[in-house]
């Protein structure tokens, strides 16, 4: 046993040995010198979306008011069908990894990205799972959903969730656990409910606790920001990702290295929001992005203009199911988000940021009422496991424990990306006002202007002037009087 022993002790050093030399050769070839002139925005705009951040409304509300159809890369969210050849290709809008990077022209290219708080992220990772995952239960079984989901899609033009990471493993693993939970009800010929906690009604979904456990959300979910900004995803183009990302799960102390990457390149970045800040992210993106599209359409001596050719249900925007098809009340829905979306978004005018600001305000209410219905029919299906904010108040300190553990990395990123959030936030308010192109449209928050500001001082001081005025005229009458 002592031999054994010994043995095994000098087998495990030596892989974390062999582990900790291929983490740290990829994390010198990866750390690169941060760009003083970062802040400038270059030719493509990478967007990359870190899923469950808020940055779906980004897309459809900010930069498809910014960039026509015609500009955007085609097919942004499917890697496999992405061309960055493209002429006039100047977005791209992707749940892929930093690694896409390798794909494009790095000198002309600037990268945007949103941070959530880990937990957060990760129960909202859960949630949306179940919630495109439980459209499928209107079939009567697991293989015709499937059958249908596959005719679908080989019909469809547009991306479908179930062809973008990190969805198409989470989706389909989760419709098939949904599909043997209700198999077991019907057998069993009971419904009975014994918590009232959706987290953990295990008749009915997979417990919250068994899913931060499964090997497939620890390869792909827990500290997937700090891997996806890191270019480590399972997803990723670099050859050594999945090795590295192997030896880092393996021996977490080697996190360092991937984290120290990560860091740099949110440094290196031209913005970085935060979706729990976010009226003043979205006011923050407005003035450091929005601006400068606007600006060098303005240089370029063309008149920029709201897209009138933008269709939120076509091309780029990606469907959250086939079954959305297959749904009569959700094919209405949609309908009724393209008619209103289009109305605001198809009116041609030239744009300022204070412009983009009252059309992102109206977007978003639409979008947020449009998910609501949604997230609201889909739920039906498994009720009453249907989750809400006060619902989370149910999970127990536990489980939320051992996410914050098996989110060490993302942790420590989305720390360091409130501190970015800051100085980008001090160097907005600094240096923006002074450029010629943003005298007049600069957003101090929440869509009010500099300019409404100042109109309202004068107003009052106004106000005040007519008041002394008439104030000495009725004295200069009293004293004639007398």
């Amino acid at each position: 046993m002592v031999v054994f022993s010994v043995g095994n002790a000098a087998f495990i050093k030596h892989n974390i040995s062999h582990c900790e030399k291929i983490a740290k050769t990829w994390a010198s070839r990866s750390v690169e010198q941060v760009r003083e002139d970062r802040h400038t925005l270059r030719d493509l705009l990478f967007f990359l979306h870190v899923p469950r951040t808020g940055g779906r409304t980004y897309f459809h509300c900010f930069l498809k008011q910014l960039y026509s159809n015609s500009q955007e890369c085609p097919r942004s969210y499917d890697k496999l069908r992405f061309d960055p050849s493209k002429q006039k290709c100047r977005l791209l809008v992707t749940h892929d990894d930093y690694s896409m990077m390798s794909k494009l022209p790095k000198e002309r290219t600037s990268v945007v990205t949103i941070l959530r708080n880990p937990v957060d992220r990760v129960l909202s990772t859960y949630e949306f799972s179940i919630e495109v995952a439980s459209r499928f239960l209107v079939h009567p079984n697991l293989t015709s959903a499937t059958k249908m989901a596959g005719r679908l899609r080989s019909k469809s033009h547009g991306v479908s969730t179930l062809d973008i990471w990190p969805w198409k493993y989470l989706v389909p693993w989760m419709r098939q656990d949904l599909f043997a939970r209700r198999d077991a009800r019907k057998h069993g010929g009971s419904n009975d409910i014994k918590s009232d906690n959706p987290y953990d009604m295990e008749e009915i979904v997979k417990p919250l606790h068994e899913y931060i456990n499964d090997p497939i959300v620890r390869d792909i979910v827990h500290n997937g920001a700090t891997f996806q900004v890191a270019g480590l995803t399972n997803n990723s183009y670099f050859e050594e990702s999945h090795e590295v990302r192997h030896c880092v799960e393996k021996y977490k102390i080697l996190g360092k290295y991937v984290l120290e990457v990560a860091k740099r390149r949110l440094d290196d970045m031209l913005y970085v929001g935060l979706t729990e800040d976010h009226k003043e992210s979205a006011t923050m993106f407005a003035n450091v992005v929005g601006a400068q599209v606007i600006s060098q359409a303005l240089e370029s001596n063309s008149t920029f203009e709201l897209p009138a050719d933008i269709k939120p249900e076509q091309d780029s925007q990606i469907s959250d199911s086939e079954n959305d098809r297959d749904n009569p009340q959700t094919a209405n829905q949609k309908s009724d988000e393209n008619a209103s979306i289009e109305d605001a978004e198809g009116k041609k005018e030239n744009i300022t940021v204070e412009k983009l600001m009252d059309a992102y305000e109206d977007c978003i209410s639409t979008l947020r009422k449009t998910q609501t219905r949604r997230r609201k029919s889909s739920l039906q299906r498994i009720a009453p496991a249907n989750f809400s904010k006060a619902d989370r108040l149910k999970i127990s300190e536990d489980v939320v424990e051992q996410i914050r553990l098996f989110n060490n990395l993302d942790l420590e990123l989305y720390k360091y990306a409130q501190d970015i959030f800051a100085r980008q936030h001090n160097h907005t308010v600094q240096n923006f006002p002074s450029r010629g192109w943003l005298k007049n449209i600069f957003i101090i928050s929440d869509g009010i202007t500099l300019w409404r500001i100042l109109a309202l001082g004068m107003s009052i001081v106004l106000v005040l002037i007519l008041y002394f005025v008439t104030l000495g005229s009725r004295k200069r009458t009293s004293k004639v009087k007398v």
